[in-house]
């Protein structure tokens, strides 16, 4: 979990922060240093491990600090622990913002459950979607919310007859070579 920084951490990370700051001063390079030590305030029983992740750029010192009880290395832990339970929160932010899993006023339990089965479905499409055909792609990495807004959401036609349905997308849209080969690679993979 992620501890806010305050004057008694920085001093508790003092050494490391003077490393980095020197390291910086000879390279003009960021810095970027961990370590780990106990804290605890006056009040608290037990005291808890600190790991603090400090770095030093252009912008100056930006020292941050977790607790964990996790055995292991500080680097490891922050960089393969807490970064990717951080990105996981990213995800969840991503279906409720653009997804739309957040829209559960109704009364009922099943109407709200239904809606979040939906954002979820729709997640696990965009997530195919984001993997599988625009894998190499300008969008690769692309946040929900950016493929919807490039890929999906296109001024078109719709005409039905009794053979088939057919789209006729927007001859000006700016992303048809990406749209068309995010299609090709769902269609064959």
């Amino acid at each position: 979990m992620g501890l806010a920084k305050n004057s008694r951490l920085n001093t508790m990370a003092r050494v490391w922060l003077e490393q980095a700051e020197k390291g910086f001063s000879k390279t003009q390079e960021k810095q970027r240093l961990f370590g780990e030590f106990h804290y605890a305030a006056k009040t608290w029983k037990n005291k808890l491990r600190v790991i603090a992740r400090i770095e030093h750029s252009d912008k100056g010192a930006n020292p941050r600090y977790i607790v964990s009880n996790l055995e292991g290395d500080a680097q490891y832990l922050y960089e393969n622990i807490y970064c990717a339970r951080s990105d996981m929160e990213n995800r969840i932010k991503e279906q409720q913002l653009d997804l739309f899993a957040d829209r559960t006023s109704c009364h009922n339990w099943w109407p709200n459950q239904f809606r979040l089965l939906l954002a979820s479905l729709a997640y696990c499409l965009m997530e195919t979607i984001r993997r599988v055909g625009l894998k190499g792609t300008v969008l690769a990495r692309a946040q929900t919310g950016t493929i919807r807004l490039k890929l999906l959401k296109i001024g078109a036609v719709i005409t039905q007859n009794t053979r088939r349905v057919r789209l006729m997308l927007a001859s000006s849209y700016p992303y048809q070579p990406l749209f068309r080969l995010a299609a090709a690679k769902l269609k064959a993979g």
